[in-house]
C-alpha cells in the first residue's frame, strides 16, 4: 500500500485520516465519531481553494439523486478511496469546518456517505454527525 501511495504522489498521502479509516474499517460509529471530532476530513470539490488565499477552502461538491432531488455530502478517510467518476479535486476539512458545513446545510443534505466506494463505506445522518461533532 505505501509503494502504491507514493506511486500516486506524495501530495495525495497527506490527504487522509488514520483514525476514520480505522474507525471504518471497523465499523464503529462511535470511534468515526471521535475521529471526525478530532481530525481533518477528505471533501470532493467541485472548484479547487485558490493556492493563494488561506480563507478559500474550494466549492464543495454533493451529489444530488436525479430521480429523488435527494442530496448527499460525500466523505472520504482518504483521496485514494475517491471514485475516478467524482471531480478530481479535494480539500482537507478541519471538524469545525465539517460541523459549520452540515449546519448551513441541514435543510439541504438528506444523507452523508463516508467512504462510499469503499473499502468499508459508512452512512449517517446530517444529524448524527453534527450531534458528535458538537460534543
Amino acid at each position: 500500500m505505501v509503494g502504491s501511495r507514493k506511486n500516486k504522489g506524495d501530495a495525495a498521502a497527506q490527504f487522509r485520516s488514520e483514525a476514520l479509516a480505522r474507525a471504518l474499517e471497523k465499523q464503529d460509529m462511535a470511534a468515526v465519531a471521535l475521529a471526525l471530532r478530532n481530525g481533518n476530513t477528505v471533501v470532493p470539490l467541485m472548484k479547487p481553494a485558490a493556492r493563494d488565499n488561506p480563507l478559500d477552502t474550494g466549492e464543495v461538491w454533493t451529489f444530488r439523486d436525479p430521480q429523488t432531488g435527494q442530496v448527499a455530502l460525500l466523505l472520504f478517510s482518504d483521496a485514494l478511496n475517491k471514485p475516478a467518476n467524482l471531480p478530481p479535486a479535494v480539500g482537507l476539512q478541519s471538524p469545525g469546518w465539517l460541523l459549520a458545513f452540515l449546519r448551513s446545510h441541514r435543510e439541504t443534505i438528506t444523507t452523508v456517505f463516508l467512504d462510499i466506494a469503499g473499502p468499508h463505506p459508512m452512512q449517517a445522518s446530517p444529524d448524527d454527525l453534527i450531534a458528535a461533532l458538537a460534543d
